[in-house]
């Protein structure tokens, strides 16, 4: 059979050989690679073809397992073994496994795209083992169906699942009771709570709830206007502020420190609860939003500086003007996308002595450590936290000085 030929909504028996960057699993067939969902390495599995493109590779999802993995569990939520509700892809495996899929990606990740050859065990956020790494989630975005059914989207759908529990989320969130009513002519949902207490949702951007929540973490406060950016997982904040502040050491505070992608300020804020109030540091972020709450959070900080920008945009400026970063120390935190040449390009150039990178996507962080490392700057520590259970996400931290 050629390579060519398309193979949609054929059904094929495969031998699962690995995970893959993204929550799927690699198998081959007649000489093209095929990337299943809902399996594990070592199973083997009939899997039908939903994408073919008639190229090297086709997707395809498990639809019987013929010889389960000793890793494979009953799925910790009905509706997403049964109905296909996004968000828990790893649902069906051991917790304990997931976390060893991850550190492979991770592997792969850093060998592939940064030519680093080191493994980083994927660590588990203190307390998770005791709830098998459920109600974490303080974050939870429903969809909303013609009919007025509040759920997730199923897999690679806009359908909407009709779910009884969200097992995921906090249980402040599941007490709410949000995705068990009806909500005619309404879209969306977005629902937060705080460690403080506080709870807001979100009904098509109409505000329900508190205006502004409050979060704690490494001994200091932090207000989160509506709409604004904390971390999904109830012990992420406290956990890498925590870690940031441990790969800090030797900072020098009257340097011109930065936090690129800085939100409402928890990097900086973390910084002055071990370099005092006196820290010289910049937060740098796009959202006029989360910059106001920064400059709020860390109004006791008698040189910091709060800046609404695009993180390259005020590189590009601060270039032009002739910033000195010399003995600074750089906190990266961007999207899932990554910082980007652009931007590493202009740290580089700017040589801080030192670069802490908070990364949600370990493919991104990696092509971004291959500029650094070819630039100058060695890897100092690289650390890697499972702050999403149950999905293919996790959250590593490196730690670059300049060579």
């Amino acid at each position: 059979m050629s390579k060519s030929e398309n193979w949609l909504e054929r059904v094929l028996e495969l031998e699962i050989e690995k995970v893959a960057h993204g929550g799927i699993f690699v198998a081959r067939h007649e000489g093209r690679v095929v990337f299943v969902s809902h399996t594990a390495p070592g199973e083997r599995v009939k899997a039908k073809v939903f994408e073919d493109k008639g190229g090297s590779f086709c997707r395809a999802e498990t639809i019987e397992v013929l010889n389960p993995s000793a890793n494979r569990v009953t799925h910790i939520w009905k509706e997403a073994d049964r109905l296909g509700a996004g968000g828990a892809e790893f649902g069906h495996l051991a917790l304990e496994y997931q976390r060893t899929l991850k550190t492979d990606v991770l592997e792969e990740s850093l060998s592939r795209m940064a030519g680093i050859s080191q493994r980083v065990q994927v660590m588990p956020v203190p307390g998770d083992e005791t709830t098998n790494g459920l109600g974490y989630r303080t974050r939870v975005q429903l969809h909303v169906s013609a009919e007025g059914v509040a759920g997730p989207y199923q897999e690679r759908t806009h359908n909407v699942v009709p779910v009884k529990s969200l097992p995921l989320a906090v249980s402040e969130i599941n007490e709410l009771g949000i995705h068990l009513k009806n909500w005619q002519d309404v879209k969306r949902i977005e629902i937060a709570t705080a460690s403080t207490g506080g709870v807001q949702w979100f009904i098509d951007k109409k505000l329900k709830g508190d205006k502004k929540l409050t979060e704690r973490a490494v001994g200091r406060s932090f207000r989160i206007s509506s709409g604004g950016f904390w971390q999904v997982h109830r012990g992420a904040a406290e956990l890498l502020a925590s870690e940031v502040i441990e790969l800090s050491e030797s900072l020098d505070s009257e340097a011109n420190n930065l936090d690129l992608y800085g939100g409402v300020g928890l990097f900086s804020g973390a910084l002055a609860t071990k370099y005092g109030k006196k820290l010289n540091i910049t937060t740098v972020e796009s959202s006029k939003v989360a910059t106001s709450d920064a400059s709020a959070n860390l109004v006791d900080l008698a040189k910091h500086k709060a800046v609404a920008a695009p993180v390259e945009g005020f590189l590009r400026l601060q270039i032009k003007q002739g910033l000195e970063l010399e003995g600074a120390t750089v906190i990266l935190d961007p999207p899932r996308a990554g910082a980007g040449k652009t931007v590493v390009d202009q740290l580089v150039f700017l040589e801080p002595k030192k670069i802490i990178y908070v990364a949600c996507d370990p493919v991104s962080l990696a092509r971004d450590l291959k500029v650094f490392l070819s630039s100058g700057y060695r890897m100092d520590e690289i650390r890697s936290y499972d702050l999403f259970p149950h999905t293919h996400h996790f959250e590593t931290i490196a730690s670059l000085v300049k060579g």
